[in-house]
């Protein structure tokens, strides 16, 4: 993997609650020179983001219930699809938690459906990741959280979402881990694993690379993509 090939998988974020106009637009401005996979923003900057980004290769990413997860369905479903008018071209959904934690799948399902309807009724490509908060699973799940693991990713297969993710990078319980990423990857069936939350270096990015990840959420991006090409030489 070159640094290119790296960069192609990085979802290049800002979701802290207090970036300015400046440091929004500083993010765009990187993905758009790395070009990144995406771009990821909250939903308040989502049509300037998709504006700047228009015709440059980089999508605009964004999320929904973020970052507890612990709006009614149909809210989530109204705040995924009012971005994907603004221009998403992916967002990011967070599983609400008691589901999988009490191994819920029919809840868990259900709920996962009407937010993926929503989006899909706005524009039928739209990504659709869900945000399983896998190391709260692994904390308050039975057996480790494999189980809750595996539940949300056929959560996420039955309702028709694209990706299964790790983290909001919020929770107390921490980001992304390579056992995470692994039993996602083993659970997940035709869905990709994004791992995202906790990812600050080159070598901890390789990692979740390595165990299964298809792609990175990151908000050091380009200290990353700079140690990569120091590697290559």
């Amino acid at each position: 993997m070159n640094s290119s090939q790296l960069a192609g998988m990085i979802d290049h974020t800002i979701l802290k609650p207090e970036a300015t106009l400046v440091e929004v637009d500083a993010v765009i401005s990187e993905g758009r020179s790395l070009r990144a996979a995406s771009v990821c923003v909250a939903p308040a900057w989502v049509k300037r983001t998709a504006s700047a980004l228009a015709g440059s290769g980089v999508l605009t990413c964004t999320v929904a219930g973020f970052p507890h997860g612990t709006s009614k369905p149909t809210i989530k479903a109204i705040e995924g699809s009012s971005t994907v008018k603004d221009g998403a071209d992916e967002v990011d959904v967070v599983a609400h938690l008691p589901f999988l934690i009490a191994h819920d799948l029919d809840a868990a399902r259900g709920e996962l459906l009407e937010v993926v309807r929503a989006c899909r009724a706005a524009r039928k490509d739209v990504l659709v990741k869900v945000i399983i908060e896998s190391a709260a699973l692994m904390k308050f799940g039975r057996d480790g959280g494999e189980e809750a693991i595996a539940i949300a990713c056929r959560a996420a297969q039955e309702s028709g979402c694209d990706f299964v993710k790790t983290s909001t990078g919020f929770h107390p319980a921490g980001g992304a881990s390579v056992e995470a990423v692994r039993w996602m990857k083993k659970h997940c069936g035709p869905l990709k694993v994004k791992a995202s939350g906790g990812i600050r270096d080159l070598d901890a990015a390789l990692a979740m690379i390595n165990a299964g990840a298809d792609r990175l959420g990151l908000s050091g991006s380009a200290g990353i993509i700079a140690e990569m090409k120091k590697r290559e030489g």
